[in-house]
């Protein structure tokens, strides 16, 4: 029988395990951001909390190209790019305008969509839907981007692929600081005072709860969700049978190029979603940080999660982030528990971080979970197994007891 085929009893209780699951999740985050004390653990475990749900969304993006259709791309960091400046363009408050862009007259853009909203539907509502809309429309630009440069560089095949996109992430980065576009991008300048995940609240009465840590997770599950959708459905299989034996797909019917397109677009629309929430996240952003070394961490995270793995590169994601900026902090500091480590100190988190990336890479060559995925359906089954087991021999033992 094949693993991957659960029954209906097997399905439903997985079902109900995981939205219980999920709703754990989401009430933890709702008190973590309103309830629980503020002290040294949540000042640390909020950041990695939000930059390992955005960077979930990136490295799920990326693997649904990599991964599943076997495009060798590297131009993350310019849809990344795309999707941040997008967002920020739209979300920028009128009044602040002259601010962010005062070597520009102002800007070109002189309105803000969260603002829009807020003047009728209220400031914490209108902050809320406006932010969804403007990482909606970062989406779309990224695709539409994905769009004009996929139609030559799609016809392209591996390194050749690998380095045509990751020229046109560069080329996005120069523009980007381009001061002809100034009064659009800010040149070389921050982008400010836009809409972040500090801003987004909701008021019930006088009573106003904060969602900063929820939204990043509840845009980046709903994004994830969409690409699981794609994958099990019949463009996912095409995906992965170009992936697989270009040839053979071909001869089964299936136009390549469509497909590679789809693929390309629909991830890039979802990296200019990471983009837009990596934005809010930095609370200003700029051109010159989205540089090739940002696209070769995310592929980093991928392979070490597992190409062909979305699980894979969720879990890899939050490790990644908070090895890095939170567990090995301590390596940098010069001592640990008090006692002085002499060569503790600056950089040396960077250089035990690497090693264990080594050993991974080395012991797990095919990441954590390879091109397997976390079911809760397989946890109901593995469960009953090991019940079946534990129930016969009760049974033998009653019976050896009656005799």
């Amino acid at each position: 029988m094949n693993e991957t085929l659960y029954t209906s009893s097997e399905k439903k209780t997985g079902n109900v395990m995981a939205i219980c699951a999920i709703a754990l999740v989401y009430v933890f985050l709702f008190l973590l951001d309103n309830f629980l004390p503020s002290n040294s653990f949540t000042l640390m475990l909020i950041p990695v909390l939000k930059k390992g749900a955005i960077y979930s969304l990136i490295c799920v993006s990326m693997n649904l190209l990599n991964g599943f259709t076997g495009l060798f791309s590297l131009g993350q960091a310019g849809f990344l790019l795309i999707g941040a400046y997008s967002y920020a363009i739209f979300a920028i408050p009128a009044d602040q305008h002259s601010a962010v862009y005062q070597y520009f007259d102002g800007g070109l853009i002189q309105f803000s969509i969260p603002e829009a909203l807020g003047s009728v539907l209220g400031t914490n509502l209108g902050n809320f839907l406006g932010a969804i809309v403007c990482i909606i429309i970062a989406g779309l630009i990224a695709a539409a981007f994905a769009a004009l440069i996929g139609i030559p560089v799609l016809r392209l095949k591996s390194d050749y692929l690998a380095i045509a996109t990751l020229g046109f992430a560069e080329i996005i980065r120069a523009i980007c600081q381009w001061t002809g576009l100034g009064t659009i991008t800010n040149g070389s300048n921050l982008l400010r005072k836009y809409t972040s995940f500090s801003d987004i609240k909701i008021s019930f009465g006088d009573t106003v709860f904060k969602l900063s840590t929820i939204f990043p997770f509840l845009i980046a599950m709903v994004s994830i969700l969409l690409i699981v959708l794609l994958i099990n459905s019949s463009y996912g299989r095409a995906f992965k049978a170009i992936r697989d034996d270009e040839v053979a797909a071909e001869a089964m019917g299936i136009n390549l190029f469509k497909h590679k397109m789809l693929s390309f677009v629909i991830s890039s629309f979802f990296a200019g979603v990471g983009g837009a929430l990596l934005a809010m996240y930095q609370t200003t952003i700029q051109a010159s940080a989205f540089k090739t070394a940002m696209t070769y961490e995310i592929l980093l995270i991928v392979v070490i999660g597992g190409i062909g793995s979305v699980t894979g590169s969720c879990i890899a994601s939050f490790l990644y982030i908070a090895c890095n900026e939170w567990w090995l902090r301590f390596l940098d500091s010069g001592s640990v528990f008090g006692l002085s480590v002499p060569f503790f100190r600056d950089g040396f988190r960077k250089v035990v971080f690497s090693v264990i990336i080594m050993v991974v890479v080395l012991f797990f060559s095919r990441g954590i979970m390879g091109d397997k995925e976390l079911s809760f359906a397989g946890l109901v089954r593995r469960l009953k197994r090991r019940k079946k087991p534990a129930e016969a021999a009760e049974t033998s033992g009653g019976g050896d007891a009656n005799e």
